[in-house]
């Protein structure tokens, strides 16, 4: 992908690293950086301590508040410069499918269906990839409220949806890094080398596994 211009969009499971290297790269390219505030989502604590009760209106309200989000970035210039944002909207599909019932999910598919229609699609998607007990252990180190409700087993079944819907992903080119073995945030060796092949990134679907050192 060529510096100067574009869309970038980082995905991956909880704790994988996202807005870590989404503000990396912004300084990297002098990006414009777009993060989502879940701690915003006064839902999101309550769901982790009663999913049935509070995963629709926890779910309703990132689906709206991305979609607000996105709608501004869509009023902007992306050709003038590069931006880079810590979440792609078509994910907010996957955590509705694994904590909505199916009567739930079949409301949540109608309103998602209408807002995706005018969404923006990435010049590039960057998907990290990572162990589940790897995403525990970050977890862990960043020591935030709402995560310490989250279970092993809920990490192990989100980190499988995000293998299953990256491979069917066609949207955008992707890139798929497995990030277990590297620490873009604590080692600029690391950093230089993904920045590297962000850099290479061409139409279609890459692969990077960075070697244990």
């Amino acid at each position: 992908m060529r510096r100067g211009n574009g869309y970038i969009a980082i995905e991956g499971p909880i704790g994988v690293g996202k807005t870590s290297l989404a503000q990396a790269l912004s300084r990297e390219f002098n990006a414009r950086l777009i993060l989502e505030d879940a701690e915003a989502n006064p839902f999101l604590t309550r769901f982790y301590n009663d999913a049935d009760k509070y995963a629709f209106p926890a779910q309703v309200y990132f689906l709206l508040s991305r979609y607000n989000q996105q709608r501004e970035l869509a009023q902007q210039d992306l050709f003038s410069r590069t931006t880079v944002a810590d979440y792609l909207f078509a994910k907010d599909r996957i955590f509705a499918s694994l904590n909505l019932d199916p009567e739930e999910m079949a409301l949540y598919d109608r309103v998602f269906g209408l807002l995706d229609a005018h969404m923006v699609r990435p010049d590039l998607v960057v998907y990290l990839a990572a162990r589940a007990e790897v995403l525990a252990e970050r977890l862990r180190k960043r020591k935030r409220n709402f995560e310490r409700y989250m279970t092993f087993d809920y990490l192990e079944r989100v980190s499988e949806a995000y293998r299953d819907f990256f491979f069917y992903y066609d949207e955008a080119p992707l890139l798929v890094v497995d990030s277990s073995e590297i620490d873009f945030v604590g080692d600029s060796a690391d950093l230089a080398d993904l920045i590297r092949e962000i850099d290479r990134a061409k139409p279609g679907v890459q692969y990077f596994i960075p070697r244990k050192k």
